[in-house]
């Protein structure tokens, strides 16, 4: 993947962030549910569970390709600050 610019990788990490605050919302809304008697225990799990799994696949395929990025990005900008040293 290409170089990104901050602004990029904050709006990437910010909606990142918000993916899952939306997965959290809905493990919550279940169990909200529950409260009220409107689901069965058993169906709840196995939905706040392919919630889950599912955020789980999304995190981890976003977060490889990141975790490339920054590596990338640790590598260019220490030669920035070693040369700026040398100087």
């Amino acid at each position: 993947m290409a170089d990104l610019d901050v602004t990029k990788k904050l709006h990437i990490y910010h909606s990142l962030y918000r993916l899952n605050l939306s997965f959290a919302a809905i493990v919550r809304r279940c169990r909200d549910l529950q409260e009220e008697k409107i689901f069965r225990p058993k169906f709840l799990r196995l939905y706040q569970g392919y919630a889950q799994e599912l955020q789980a696949e999304i995190n981890e395929e976003l977060l490889e390709t990141l975790h490339g990025i920054e590596l990338s990005d640790r590598t260019r900008f220490g030669k920035m600050r070693d040369a700026r040293e040398k100087s």
